[in-house]
């Protein structure tokens, strides 16, 4: 099913990494990343190349399975509204 899907929704220079997840170029010429249908983790990325997002996909993803993610994470600013608009 997945693959049919695929071939329906085919994307500019698309293919499958490590039988992981999808790289295709954006119509603005950016590369973007999304894990396979049924994968345990759904994760998506783009970037400016396509080797930049291939290697930050693999990142998150081991980061994922290890569970050491939020490790690497934080929150810059505030995305609250005080006062009255």
């Amino acid at each position: 099913m997945d693959s049919i899907r695929r071939k329906m929704t085919q994307r500019k220079n698309e293919t499958l990494v490590d039988e992981t997840f999808y790289v295709w170029e954006t119509r603005y010429g950016l590369w973007s990343t999304k894990t396979k249908e049924g994968y345990q983790y759904t994760l998506g990325l783009t970037g400016e190349t396509r080797d930049a997002v291939v290697d930050m996909t693999r990142w998150h993803l081991k980061c994922l399975q290890d569970g050491t993610l939020d490790q690497y994470t934080r929150v810059v600013g505030s995305s609250v509204v005080d006062g009255k608009l």
